[in-house]
């Protein structure tokens, strides 16, 4: 693996990558300087941490052969659940991310997505690695500022592996993690750039782990980014805690997870119902613990995170295939959860291409018995929402995701962590290791500020609390690119039966047995990487 590193300065948006060999410098003189340079102080390891804050959300090519077509997190977060299958699409649309609901993408080892979601998370590594690896080399004073710069760089890197060997591995909890090839692990920074062979999934982890140990001693000692947007998009002490709970969650270290989800969410509050209605747009939001804070000047347009999953982004992905919630997970919603009101069941499905073959008239949807109906219920949704007139509708459309200025390409903050996913983290772990009341009150800090009725005690053993749960996160975190692997985590195959999907658009991703039984759930790894690393032969596929 070769990499570069792109200098963010999100202030003042300069982009200065750093070059990982003589060929790239002759290639951009202008803009390049060398490692040496890149992590000689501080002030220039800040600048490297800006670029990765960017680069979470940004288009920005890792090498020569990346197209930038992946934008970070704003790519991958509704990937990932177009293809756990929480992302409903209604039509083939312009063709983005079909392949990944189809399950014809991470399959597939020479797909540009498993490309980028490889190559962008050794970007980060590497990265990190050369910040990380500097001050322990280098003479620096060991100052609040270097404590934060460290405790973002080892969190990053504890981040990106666990990325990488939940998504390139055999589930940790199903499978077994001391014999079960992980990822290549690399540390250091240096010629010449080379990759290394794959460790064990169990490898991984002590590494994530002491990593995340680190993160949180750094920040715990360093100099608080302060507060706001901005502020959230790097890393914090809470962060750090979060991605501690993520991943000892995906571990089943039950206590683990229970304590740092507790941990990460003091002080950023459950959203009361106005907040959680007002579209999800904004890292201002009371629950939001860490963030892309997206600038006018930085938004990658019609590769954003809300071009993919917002019905009102004025872009050929929504207009011609708006998104929807699984119509049987829908239904479980109690009248008196407020929730139901961020998926609009009875919207018209107005697209003559919809694939369940009933769009473009009220003659084909089963919802409505007249024209004037059917199109005076689409106008009221466009007029409420704000899309345009060549907006689609579509049942169970999606109207949680909204855009600041709608009907635009106007660009919104990207949101990666938030307190009512670490609740559920508390729930889920408490309930595993069988503390039911423990279960039922962190459950009850987010069902009761969500619906009217909620009462904690119908959910009385393991099992209840569980089936809940799972509720909780598919609906709470809908869009937000956990159902992939929380399928892999809970061990749960696919099948949209009841779900509103058209089985000839979604085609192999309809059905798909628990990943237990079915590799199919561990993504490829890059054809590329397989064939420029000596340290890997195609014996290493997935």
């Amino acid at each position: 693996m070769k990499y570069k590193i792109y200098l963010i300065l999100l202030t003042i948006i300069a982009t200065i990558p750093v070059s990982c060999s003589d060929d790239y410098l002759e290639k951009y003189p202008t803009d390049s300087i060398s490692d040496q340079e890149a992590f000689s102080t501080p002030d220039n390891m800040l600048l490297v941490l800006n670029g990765l804050h960017r680069q979470m959300y940004a288009q920005s090519p890792l090498d020569d052969y990346d197209n930038s077509s992946r934008s970070g997190e704003s790519h991958f977060l509704p990937s990932l659940d177009a293809i756990g299958g929480n992302i409903l699409h209604s039509s083939r649309g312009n063709g983005w991310m079909r392949s990944d609901l189809q399950w014809t993408t991470h399959t597939i080892a020479s797909s540009t997505t498993n490309y980028s979601f490889w190559y962008q998370r050794y970007h980060f590594i590497s990265s990190a690695n050369g910040i990380i690896n500097a001050v322990a080399n280098g003479d620096f004073t060991r100052d609040g500022k270097l404590n934060n710069i460290l405790g973002q760089a080892h969190a990053y890197r504890a981040w990106s592996y666990w990325r990488l060997v939940t998504t390139f591995a055999r589930g940790y909890i199903i499978g077994d993690p001391d014999t079960d090839p992980g990822v290549p692990l690399l540390l250091d920074r240096g010629v010449p750039f080379e990759s290394g062979p794959r460790v064990t999934v169990a490898e991984i982890y002590k590494q994530i782990e002491d990593d995340i140990d680190l993160a949180i001693g750094y920040l715990e000692e360093g100099i608080n980014p302060g507060s706001g947007s901005s502020a959230k998009s790097h890393i914090s002490v809470n962060a750090a805690y979060g991605i501690k709970a993520r991943v000892a969650l995906s571990k089943g270290d039950w206590q683990t997870a229970a304590t740092y989800a507790e941990m990460a969410r003091e002080g950023y509050p459950i959203m009361g119902e106005s907040d959680w209605k007002s579209g999800f747009n904004t890292l201002d939001l009371s629950e939001v613990i860490w963030g892309g804070n997206v600038i006018d000047s930085e938004t990658n347009y019609f590769q954003s995170y809300f071009y993919y999953i917002c019905s009102t982004f004025n872009g050929s992905q929504n207009r011609s295939n708006p998104k929807f919630i699984s119509k049987a997970l829908y239904n479980q919603l109690p009248e008196t959860d407020y929730r139901r009101d961020a998926w609009l069941p009875l919207a018209p499905n107005t697209n003559p291409d919809a694939s369940n073959d009933q769009g473009g008239s009220y003659e084909t949807d089963p919802n409505y018995d007249n024209e004037d109906d059917f199109w005076n219920a689409w106008e009221d949704i466009i007029t409420t929402y704000g899309m345009t007139t060549g907006h689609n509708t579509h049942p169970y459309i999606n109207v949680k995701f909204l855009q600041k200025n709608p009907g635009t390409i106007d660009p919104d903050d990207v949101i990666y962590m938030r307190s009512s996913e670490m609740v559920l983290i508390e729930a889920e772990a408490k309930a595993m290791v069988g503390d039911i009341t423990g279960a039922q009150n962190a459950l009850a800090l987010l069902g009761e500020a969500r619906d009217s009725a909620f009462d904690k005690l119908a959910f009385g053993t393991k099992e209840a609390l569980m089936d809940q749960i799972k509720l909780q996160r598919r609906v709470e975190l809908w869009g937000e690119g956990f159902s992939y692997h929380d399928n892999i985590r809970w061990d749960e195959g696919l099948d949209q039966s009841n779900s509103g999907a058209a089985e000839k658009l979604y085609q192999d991703g309809f059905q798909q047995e628990k990943p237990s039984v079915n590799d199919a759930w561990i993504w490829k790894i890059p054809q590329a990487e397989i064939d420029a690393n000596p340290n890997l032969t195609e014996a290493d596929q997935n």
